[in-house]
């Protein structure tokens, strides 16, 4: 189920990552050494039980906010869901099942279809195509309403918004004294 409320929710994934099967923090499991040896065996619901003379459930792994910046293992299976679920081939299998729809005037079946464009990327075509950003817009605008976008959005207000607030929560911990250390980025290929 998506942790993203239903309003916000733009595709059938989120942006909840679960912890990834190549996640490289190391599984520390203490055991009592034998002679005899012991029997680790993996379940299908990923608990482990250590066997000596009996069974012993073990308690499941912890991984600390830190362990999880240190590490790269969940980004690259977030980058594998991206480019499965948002790829191109993907976006135009929805487009044409939405072109079907239509025509068969399936309409509580129709999926609204939203374009996003970044400032970086028009400004790019601009650049290419040596033509003014308002034009690269026009011509990008029509040709994913062509494709059979509803709608299509620009990013710039959303960016201003987070500048905006980006300032004032400097000026609030500035003006209270408070630790003046601030995350904040911005994608460089965007």
């Amino acid at each position: 189920m998506s942790r993203l409320s239903r309003a916000l929710q733009l595709t059938d994934i989120d942006d909840f990552i679960t912890p990834s099967q190549i996640c490289i923090k190391p599984v520390e499991i203490d055991k009592a050494r034998s002679k005899t040896g012991a029997k680790i065996k993996i379940k299908g619901d990923s608990c482990f039980e250590e066997s000596e003379s009996g069974k012993q459930k073990l308690n499941k792994v912890e991984i600390t906010l830190q362990d999880c910046l240190a590490c790269s293992g969940c980004i690259t299976s977030a980058e594998g869901v991206l480019i499965t679920q948002q790829s191109q081939e993907e976006l135009l299998r929805v487009l044409q099942e939405n072109s079907k729809k239509k025509a068969t005037e399936d309409w509580d079946n129709v999926r609204t279809i939203v374009f996003s464009v970044a400032t970086q990327p028009l400004l790019s075509l601009a650049h290419r195509y040596q033509i003014g950003v308002e034009d690269a817009a026009r011509h990008l605008a029509g040709y994913f309403r062509s494709l059979g976008g509803n709608y299509v959005l620009s990013t710039k207000v959303a960016d201003d918004i987070a500048l905006l607030e980006c300032r004032q929560e400097f000026v609030e911990r500035y003006r209270e004294n408070e630790n003046l250390t601030m995350l904040s980025s911005s994608c460089p290929g965007k």
